[in-house]
């Protein structure tokens, strides 16, 4: 059983606001709206607490992909990423063969049915050629909804996003399937028209994937996915927010159109998150990393990241200088709101689970907690 506790005088970032000199109790799993007698008081004074981050697109870290590992590998990575911060992530996988893809979904929801994860993203192959980044082209596909329905069939219910070049063949009819199945479509790594794009959002899709990544860029007569997926309140954008894949005024244009309700901090990290330089493989091609940049060796494509959520909020508070509030916004409430799991993670709220981040006065990690117990205990004074 996890222990009962109370974290006190920290800044604590809730919905309505951030409380100085706050605390949030815990009971077991959960946070508790009192506290029973006796229950052991933790100082934190001179720290922030957060809700556990929440990481809707990852393909691995601590040297193992989630497309590829063992599962002693997978789990290593999910771990990796937990002692950074991210108390629930969804797995991603990158195109591969439709067979091998099927039998993946397989093997990953198992994790997913265990608590491990919280479901699956399929990236690719149903993406355009045009704007592939690091993914294999002989291996890319249109969207068919019968092809689509083959991965979420085999995901056996934990499918939660499909990432699709809605302009191919078959992409509009894709998105509407998806939707009857609860699985959210994910506009990306798209050739699409501004006219193409919005079409799409009105077939049911809602999400952006690494927005300004894997698209045509802004245009003034020709706008692109870029202006739909911006503009419309239906869509979250998933931002990639690591210094190498967005230019800062990426960020803050995203943040003015969009607003802080419908951004998502994504790592769309891959095996060096928290492993370090190196060569490694990404589904069949070869990327090296070098200086905590990952690029295919043939063609020198941006190839994921290796961008821990603990980074990407430290950088939105004392970079691109975020409110606090806006950074907890993007990578816990929204994307759990995203999963629809908000009535479990993504608030320091009474009654949901313990998923929480302890951070110094000056946004460094210093404590991770999970479903009430602790991934990485806080060395407190």
């Amino acid at each position: 059983m996890a222990p009962s506790l109370v974290l006190a005088g920290a800044r604590v970032v809730l919905p309505s606001g951030t409380v100085a000199d706050g605390r949030v109790i815990v009971d077991g799993t959960r946070i508790a709206a009192t506290a029973p007698d006796g229950t052991p008081v933790v100082d934190v004074s001179g720290h922030w607490l957060v809700p556990g981050f929440v990481d809707l697109h990852n393909h691995g870290g601590g040297g193992a992909s989630f497309t590829s590992g063992t599962v002693d590998e997978v789990l290593r990575g999910i771990r990796t990423h937990r002692l950074h911060g991210t108390t629930t992530l969804v797995a991603s996988t990158v195109t591969g063969d439709m067979d091998f893809l099927a039998r993946r979904a397989g093997q990953l929801s198992e994790l997913a049915e265990q608590g491990e994860i919280a479901g699956i993203h399929f990236e690719g192959p149903f993406i355009s050629p045009c704007r592939k980044g690091a993914h294999s082209q002989e291996l890319l596909r249109d969207p068919e909804p019968a092809e689509v329905r083959k991965l979420v069939d085999a995901a056996r219910g934990q499918a939660r996003m499909v990432t699709l070049a809605t302009e191919l063949p078959g992409g509009i009819d894709s998105v509407r399937l998806l939707v009857e199945h609860g699985v959210i479509a994910a506009v990306g790594h798209t050739d699409a028209t501004y006219e193409q794009t919005a079409e799409a959002i009105d077939a049911g899709a809602t999400v952006a994937t690494h927005l300004f990544n894997a698209m045509p860029a802004l245009g003034h007569r020709a706008p692109g996915p870029i202006a739909a997926l911006l503009e419309d309140e239906r869509v979250t954008v998933e931002l990639i927010n690591d210094g190498t894949h967005l230019h800062p005024a990426a960020l803050e244009l995203a943040f003015r159109h969009a607003g802080p309700q419908r951004v998502a901090f994504i790592t769309d990290a891959m095996d060096a998150a928290g492993f370090g330089d190196g060569r490694y493989m990404l589904g069949p091609l070869e990327v090296e990393v070098s200086d905590g940049v990952a690029r295919l060796v043939e063609g020198g494509s941006i190839a994921g990241s290796t961008l821990t959520l603990d980074r990407a909020f430290h950088r939105a508070v004392t970079v691109d200088r975020l409110p606090v509030e806006h950074a907890v916004a993007a990578l816990s409430a929204n994307p759990a709101r995203l999963l629809g799991m908000y009535d479990r993670i993504g608030s320091l709220e009474p009654g949901k689970d313990a998923d929480l981040v302890l951070l110094d006065a000056d946004f460094g990690l210093k404590g991770v907690m999970r479903r009430g117990e602790w991934v990485v205990e806080p060395q407190l004074p």
